[in-house]
């Protein structure tokens, strides 16, 4: 599947992107994907057994684009949970490397998303993330509601934004695959069944969501980063657009101003016109591997062992495994 934001051309506003998207979905012979043999594949496949290969067929095969956006969102979430914040503030890590530290994260989530948690690369993944986690005094329930995320926000985004709706076997894939990484990263008491970790994540947002100084940091940080991929987008333009998905009562806690009803629509339906345009292509055929491209803190590759704050006895470099 090709990247139809090459389409785009030099867009001047979120309405030309709107726009562009839904002549390319208009003008597209095929209506829908009536063959889909990743679909076919994962009917035969049993949502807890085979929860890595389903995983990995949305994280990198039909859903690549929309996992990484709503993992995104899902960072800003955990920002708005005044422990987590304070947090990850206090380690520099956001507001002095940003790029750097969304790099690593997304590497190290990728690994096991794309090779499997029982695979050498995803096993040596989480071994690095619990080493990072080690040297920091983390609640366990902090642990469990930043979990609860990566199962519930890209099955959110699908719900609002998805080319297609997921499969009720692809949400329990989702949350199998996420509870035997909270199994073996040592969380505790991460629940048995899909809805009681929803219940968990809502109730813990109702009772957790609140200002401090440290998130509005943190956030305004990782928005800056991601404006900074788009060095002649103004920052006053540019700003709003970035936080115009987010819900109130995130924008709220984050510190950040509301979006005009017409800015929210015109980014809503911009991504929304992505998906049809998306929708109308063929299937992909090759798999987005994450953990194989080039990122912009490592250019000349990585280590997987020295991702992470950094460590003087640990020197960076290597190359991508």
């Amino acid at each position: 599947m090709s990247d139809t934001s090459s389409h785009l051309g030099a867009a001047a506003s979120l309405e030309q992107v709107s726009d562009t998207f839904s002549q390319l979905a208009a003008g597209s012979p095929a209506y829908d994907r009536r063959v889909n043999r990743w679909l076919d594949e994962i009917a035969t496949l049993d949502p807890e057994r085979d929860a890595q290969r389903i995983v990995f067929i949305d994280a990198s095969l039909e859903f690549p684009w929309d996992t990484q956006r709503s993992l995104e969102l899902a960072f800003y979430r955990t920002y708005a949970v005044p422990s987590i914040a304070e947090l990850l503030d206090s380690t520099g890590e956001f507001t002095q490397r940003a790029q750097k530290r969304y790099d690593d994260t997304q590497i190290l989530i990728s690994a096991f998303c794309e090779f499997g948690f029982d695979n050498d690369l995803g096993r040596r993944a989480i071994r690095r993330m619990n080493q990072i986690h080690g040297t920091f005094p983390i609640a366990n329930e902090d642990f469990l509601y930043v979990l609860s995320t990566m199962v519930f926000e890209p099955i959110r985004w699908n719900a609002r934004f998805g080319w297609r709706p997921l499969l009720h076997a692809e949400k329990l894939a989702t949350f199998y695959f996420w509870r035997e990484i909270g199994r073996r990263m040592a969380i505790k008491e991460v629940p048995e069944r899909y809805e009681e970790l929803e219940r968990f994540n809502v109730e813990f947002e109702r009772e957790r969501f609140a200002y401090t100084d440290a998130g509005h940091r943190v956030a305004s940080a990782t928005r800056d980063m991601f404006l900074d991929w788009f060095p002649g987008l103004p920052k006053a333009v540019g700003r709003p657009a970035v936080t115009a998905l987010l819900d109130d009562r995130l924008l709220d806690a984050l510190g950040f101003p509301r979006p005009s009803s017409r800015l929210r629509r015109v980014a809503e339906t911009a991504v929304r016109a992505r998906s049809r345009a998306v929708r109308a292509l063929p299937e992909r055929r090759r798999p987005r591997l994450r953990t194989l491209e080039k990122h912009r803190s490592y250019r000349r590759g990585y280590e997987l062992e020295t991702l992470g704050p950094p460590d003087p006895a640990v020197p960076f470099g290597g190359s991508a495994p």
